[in-house]
């Protein structure tokens, strides 16, 4: 529900001038991709690259949002579809401080991830897939989750009871089956570097 009398109140300083001192071009390196397919450990590897250039970062990890800000949030559609359109509105606060934010969610649905595309300027949004095949994401399982899962014990799971919904033109397509961390984190650099975020 809308409510007219809220209006929003611009700054003196602005997104362009918070970035410049940073030296970067703000953006959200959006990585989606099933349960275990390192979604995080890819995000984090290059959080601390992107700090060792001093660059300015903040990294939003799904299971870290859902015991704060999505504290109340289930996992069921509805849920999943709210949950990503908070994380989208975080994310905007972020790149208007000039911020290069990185985000670690399944975000199963591409109408969710069209939505905060929609919700971000134009080359802001930069969806980073990592595709890794269900079967090794399986055999990871590092939290155990797809095990309860083919039990029956956790509903709505991805990829197993709840569809996943691959990206069909992502900005960055790591085959993460394939590829070692190292080679993923630097062809995320390479596009960062290619497409001047990581100037001011």
């Amino acid at each position: 529900m809308s409510n007219k009398n809220i209006v929003w109140h611009e700054h003196h300083v602005t997104k362009k001038h918070r970035a410049i001192i940073k030296n970067q071009k703000p953006c959200v390196l959006w990585f989606t991709g099933l349960s275990g397919s390192g979604k995080s450990t890819i995000a984090n590897a290059v959080e601390v690259k992107l700090n060792e250039l001093s660059k300015h970062t903040y990294l939003l990890d799904g299971d870290n949002v859902r015991l704060g800000l999505n504290k109340g949030l289930s996992f069921s559609d509805d849920d999943r579809i709210e949950n990503i359109r908070r994380i989208g509105e975080v994310s905007k606060l972020f790149l208007d401080a000039g911020v290069i934010v990185l985000t670690a969610f399944i975000s199963p649905f591409q109408k969710d991830r069209q939505q905060v595309r929609d919700l971000i300027e134009g080359i802001e949004f930069v969806e980073v897939f990592i595709d890794t095949p269900i079967a090794i994401c399986e055999a990871r399982d590092p939290k155990g989750l797809y095990q309860k899962a083919r039990k029956g014990e956790i509903p709505n799971f991805t990829g197993i009871s709840s569809p996943y919904e691959s990206p069909s033109q992502p900005e960055i397509h790591i085959k993460a089956g394939i590829l070692s961390l190292e080679e993923s984190v630097n062809q995320i650099l390479n596009y960062l570097n290619l497409n001047n975020y990581l100037d001011a």
